[in-house]
């Protein structure tokens, strides 16, 4: 690891000013691992962690504000989130392990790193970890890189399971720089690789994220579910991810609906398009499968031979499939106790 400086921030004007030469770092469950492989190497690290930036809270319009340092347990467990948003809260408990989501931040989630193996790897070309140098996935082991929206120069994917949740949701997230604060929706944060693979998001140089909002979603309550699918039950990450959310009249028909896909590119993946050809559907298994199929339309496999992702297509089409259909029972996840009936507050 390369030698760094350490500054604990003691208000924002403070962390603002010493992020020109560093990285901001709270909980460190990724930035440390980028730092003892080479990865990143930061000549300054601004610790946030003493600034009042932990709470959350409702708004005065009945949605949620999410701290950015508030650690991924406490907001998974948090009545606003298991009351209003259990979608959210079974993608956070989706992730890592229980240590890690002790730690992690909130704000920090939104900024993970790929968990490409050959971005990890110093001795491998990556455009991401070194602009111009190749991507060493495209034609290799790509089983856990993207189908969608993939470029010439990465293939990798974001590793978030809260990420693809809070894209569903419609969230807001709020950032702070020395000439002022600003609110990006969650659609426009992070960004496709096209020719700049190593900008993983809008963010601008020195902001700083403060807040993450959630826009009051009451109708999708009864009907959320975030589905998982992984090489091993725990501690992974998605080859593919779910997140969806129904609206139904009275009479049972989708008013509206939600569904953002995680794993299978360089940001949450969601399409309005296919969205709206469930509107006014009855729900059933051939509407969903009509919406996935839409979802999926353009995607492309990678890698060659056994490390091919070509699986990833058909997989994702089902994954989407379950998940509404779980979103229409009321189980919010496979988790065990995740149903979300009577939750509504």
């Amino acid at each position: 690891m390369k030698g760094f400086t350490y500054l604990a921030a003691t208000d924002m004007a403070q962390a603002l000013a010493a992020s020109r030469e560093g990285a901001f770092i709270a909980g460190g469950t990724n930035l440390l691992d980028l730092m003892k492989e080479g990865v990143a190497r930061p000549r300054t690290l601004v610790d946030i962690n003493p600034l009042p930036l932990s709470a959350i809270e409702e708004t005065q319009h009945g949605g949620v504000l999410l701290g950015a340092l508030a650690r991924n347990a406490a907001t998974a467990y948090h009545p606003l989130v298991r009351h209003r948003y259990p979608m959210l809260s079974a993608a956070i408990l989706s992730g890592a392990s229980p240590q890690i989501r002790n730690m992690a931040t909130d704000g920090g989630n939104l900024l993970q790193r790929t968990r490409c193996y050959y971005f990890y790897d110093t001795g491998t070309p990556c455009n991401k970890r070194d602009p111009g140098s190749g991507c060493s996935a495209i034609g290799n082991l790509a089983r856990q890189h993207s189908i969608l929206g993939a470029s010439s120069q990465c293939i990798a994917t974001h590793p978030s399971d809260m990420c693809v949740a809070l894209a569903a949701l419609d969230a807001v997230v709020h950032v702070q720089s020395p000439t002022g604060a600003r609110s990006i929706p969650f659609a426009e944060f992070h960004r496709l690789p096209g020719d700049r693979p190593e900008i993983d998001n809008t963010l601008h140089q020195g902001e700083l994220i403060t807040q993450i909002e959630l826009p009051p979603s009451p109708q999708f309550v009864q009907h959320s579910a975030y589905l998982k699918i992984r090489e091993r039950a725990s501690y992974a990450f998605a080859l593919v991810s779910v997140a969806a959310a129904l609206h139904l009249d009275e009479g049972g028909r989708i008013v509206e609906a939600r569904i953002a896909i995680g794993g299978v590119a360089h940001k949450p993946w969601r399409q309005t398009q296919a969205e709206a050809l469930l509107q006014g559907k009855s729900p059933e298994r051939a509407v969903f499968a009509e919406a996935g199929a839409a979802l999926l339309a353009g995607a492309v496999p990678q890698g060659r031979g056994p490390g091919s992702n070509a699986f990833k297509i058909p997989m994702a089409q089902r994954a989407v499939v379950r998940a509404l259909e779980m979103a229409l029972a009321g189980q919010t996840s496979l988790l065990p106790g995740s149903s979300a009936k009577g939750q509504a507050a």
